[in-house]
Formats: structure tokens, sequence, C-alpha cells
């Protein structure tokens, strides 16, 4: 019944999508289980340029990632909750991932990229970025407090989602709204 109600939504959505969804009241009625948790902002917001840095040692800045929906996941190899929620995360590449949309995730704090392979490895994720923010100078000026915290930027490259604490990413509810989102053009 809920996926019944999801396709209803998104078809309308879609239907009645423009260049940016300015209301988001539809897209808060695909959330169910974790992703009531997800809180639309009112207005995009301004992510950091600071740069962070790739595993081959290169550097990017989230503005790389223009033109495509990103979910940008914050995390640490210390984290419980991180490891229950990255293969999730991993499958929501693997189903949605493209032109359109990538999942990001970003290491923040000390964390060694052998330390991070490791993680990887156990959890069976070989599809996710090991980029990694060892200052914690995006999190900060992203008001990251505590982990995981997941952000959903738009094409623009603006932050227009948050979630905070670990969710179910591959839900019917997320990939619903994330679906809606990509296709919606916001």
């Amino acid at each position: 019944m809920n996926f019944i109600r999801f396709v209803i939504l998104y078809m309308a959505l879609a239907l009645g999508a423009n260049a940016a969804i300015a209301d988001t009241s539809a897209l808060e009625a695909l959330r169910e289980g974790d992703m009531k948790k997800l809180t639309f902002h009112s207005s995009p917001q301004a992510v950091s340029q600071t740069p962070f840095e790739h595993a081959d040692g290169g550097t990017g800045t989230l503005a790389d990632f223009q033109g495509k929906h990103v979910v940008l996941n914050f995390w640490a190899t210390w984290c419980a909750p991180c490891r229950k929620e990255m293969p999730m995360l991993s499958e929501l590449q693997t189903e949605l991932g493209g032109d359109s949309f990538e999942v990001v995730t970003l290491a923040t704090g000390r964390n060694a990229l052998p330390a991070m392979k490791k993680f990887f490895d156990e959890i069976g994720v070989d599809n996710l970025p090991l980029h990694r923010d060892p200052k914690s100078a995006i999190a900060r000026e992203m008001g990251v407090f505590g982990l995981p915290i997941t952000v959903i930027l738009d094409p623009d490259g603006q932050e227009i989602a948050r979630l905070q604490g670990d969710a179910h990413w591959n839900s019917d509810s997320a990939k619903a709204i994330l679906t809606t989102l990509i296709s919606g053009g916001s």
C-alpha cells in the first residue's frame, strides 16, 4: 500500500514539477520510517567551499558535484551507526547513481586512509568514495555536530535537506524522495 502511495505521489510531482520544487510539502509526504528525520530547508543553503582530500592524495570541493543531486554523508571509522548505514548508502548509489545523482561520503576528523579502506572492506562497500575532511573544517562550516549527518545537495550545489543520525537510505521512502527530486530538477 505504501509503495502505491509513493508511486501516485511521485507521478503527481513528476507531472507538476518545474525547475525548482519550491513547495516541499509533497516531498515531506513521502517521508516514512527513518526518513521522517529528513528536514527540508525553506530555502537552499550555501555549503562549504573548503577542499577535502581524495584517497589518491588529490583534493576536491563540493562544487565538483554541481549539476547533480548529491546525498552527502559525513561519517567516521569509529562511528557505529555509520557502519550500519554505509551499506545502505552503497545500495542507493548502485541503484540511483549516474549523471544526475551521486552518493558522496566524507570522513570527518582523524580517519587514516588505511582504516577507512579497512572499514569499507569489512562492510563490503566498494562503490563509494574515500574522501577525507581531516581537520573537520567542512563539517564545522556546515554545522555538522555528531555523526552520521547526511545532507542533500541540489544541482546548484546548495543544501536543501538534512538528516541527523543513521537512516535506511535504501528504503522505498528514501528512493521515492530522491527519485522525485532527480526527476523534478530541484
